[in-house]
C-alpha cells in the first residue's frame, strides 16, 4: 500500500461473505443494495461502498432507476467517480444484452414476454420519452432495434415518413413501434 493511500476498509471480510453468497446461492440471495455495493467495491476498492450503493438506490428510486440513469445524474452523487460510473452503466449494458439476446433468438411474435421484457428493461425508467421501431423479416425475426425519438418528460415527437423511409430502406416486413411513459415517484 502506498503511503497515500487509505488504508484498507473494515469491512474486507464482509465484501468476502457477499463475494461467497453471490457465488455459492446466486444473485438472489444479495439484496440490492449489496449487489450494487459489491459492484462498487469492484470499482472502489478500499472503500465502504454500502453507504453509497444505499443513497444511490434511494436516490434513483431502485435498482431499475439506478442502471437506467445517465452518466451525468449519476457523477452528481457525491462518492461517486468515473470509475464508479462506469461500473454501473456496464452492468446495464449486460443486462440490456442479456435480455437482447433473448429477443434476437426467436420470432418476437412466438415471444412476446422475452420482448416486454427487454423492452421493460431499457426503457421502464427513462426519466424522459422515447420512441423506438422495431424492424422485423417475414418470419417475424428482429433486424433492428432503433430508437427514433427522445423526448421531454411528457412528450416525443415521431415523423411517420422518418419510420417509413427507414423501413423501406432495411426491407422490413413489419414495424413495432414502442413508446414509454415515465413515471414520477415523489
Amino acid at each position: 500500500m502506498a503511503d497515500g493511500d487509505p488504508p484498507l476498509s473494515d469491512n474486507h471480510g464482509h465484501r468476502a461473505r457477499l463475494r461467497e453468497r453471490l457465488l455459492g446461492k446466486g444473485g438472489d440471495a444479495l439484496l440490492d443494495h449489496e449487489l450494487i455495493e459489491y459492484l462498487l467495491a469492484l470499482a472502489i476498492p478500499r472503500r465502504d461502498t454500502k453507504p453509497l450503493a444505499k443513497a444511490l438506490l434511494r436516490e434513483f428510486g431502485g435498482i431499475g432507476g439506478l442502471l437506467t440513469a445517465d452518466a451525468e445524474a449519476l457523477a452528481r452523487v457525491p462518492g461517486m467517480g468515473d470509475t464508479a460510473s462506469a461500473a454501473i452503466k456496464i452492468a446495464h449494458a449486460a443486462a440490456i444484452r442479456l435480455l437482447q439476446s433473448e429477443v434476437q433468438a426467436r420470432p418476437i411474435l412466438a415471444n412476446w414476454q422475452a420482448l416486454t421484457d427487454y423492452l421493460h428493461a431499457d426503457m421502464a425508467h427513462h426519466a424522459i420519452e422515447r420512441v423506438r421501431v422495431l424492424h422485423l423479416n417475414t418470419r417475424n425475426m428482429l433486424i433492428r432495434d432503433e430508437v427514433v425519438s427522445e423526448g421531454s418528460i411528457d412528450s416525443a415527437q415521431v415523423h411517420v415518413r422518418e419510420v417509413i423511409r427507414r423501413a423501406i430502406d432495411l426491407g422490413s416486413a413489419a414495424i413495432i413501434l414502442v413508446h414509454n411513459h415515465p413515471t414520477w415517484s415523489f
